[in-house]
């Protein structure tokens, strides 16, 4: 059972005000429209190569939170998110749940998949597997550079137990101006992402939205 909704609650990023959900306050230029797509867990043959495909059609730029030993046994997918311009973060090395991992570990690992992306990973993105953090990997997280990037929604599309109709109105039902949105570009998750994507993309481009990355 999924305890958290498809919208982050407002308590939720107060209790974590050192990670960041969305920029809603970093609204430079009120009329400007942009949503932050964020993709996690390659890069994967077959799934980030139709993310990036999809992306492309709509001039669109995402973020991507990647896996070290993805990146290490698909580097040629890797180089292809790199040179379309998107921006890259860490995502650890082999996706460790931070609560049941000690912190010295935790770091460890993350410092291990810091080795196959640092070159292109600027600024210091970081966003931890399930969401789940301790306040002292986060801490420490912090002070190596890193800011710890989380969701304002979430589609929920590597789950099997939810239709791609819900994955999709988990967005466009929650999203708003300067949401960051969550998807996957995993083979778990590739079903629910040829589906939702190309929706997303034509829907939020038809209201007047553009497609940043984190930077």
């Amino acid at each position: 059972v999924m305890i958290f909704p498809a919208k982050t609650p407002g308590f939720i990023k107060v209790l974590f005000p050192n990670y960041v959900w969305d920029f809603f306050s970093k609204r430079k230029i009120s009329s400007e429209k942009v949503l932050y797509l964020t993709f996690d867990d390659g890069p994967v043959p077959e799934a980030t190569e139709f993310v990036l495909n999809e992306l492309d059609k709509y001039d669109a730029q995402a973020t991507f939170f990647c896996i070290g030993k993805n990146v290490k046994k698909h580097s040629h997918i890797y180089q292809e998110v790199i040179s379309r311009g998107h921006a890259v973060g860490n995502h650890t090395q082999d996706h460790p749940e931070g609560w049941k991992t000690d912190t010295p570990v935790y770091i460890e690992n993350t410092l291990l998949a810091e080795e196959h992306i640092k070159a292109h990973n600027s600024p210091k993105l970081f966003r931890p597997p399930y969401g789940r953090i301790k306040r002292k990997q986060g801490r420490k997280l912090r002070q190596l550079g890193y800011q710890i990037i989380m969701w304002d929604v979430v589609a929920k599309d590597w789950l099997r137990t939810i239709s791609k109709e819900e994955c999709l109105s988990n967005i466009i039902d929650n999203a708003s101006n300067r949401s960051i949105i969550v998807m996957h570009d995993s083979l778990k998750a590739l079903d629910n992402v040829k589906y939702i994507l190309p929706k997303i993309l034509d829907h939020f481009s038809k209201d007047g939205y553009r497609f940043e990355k984190i930077a």
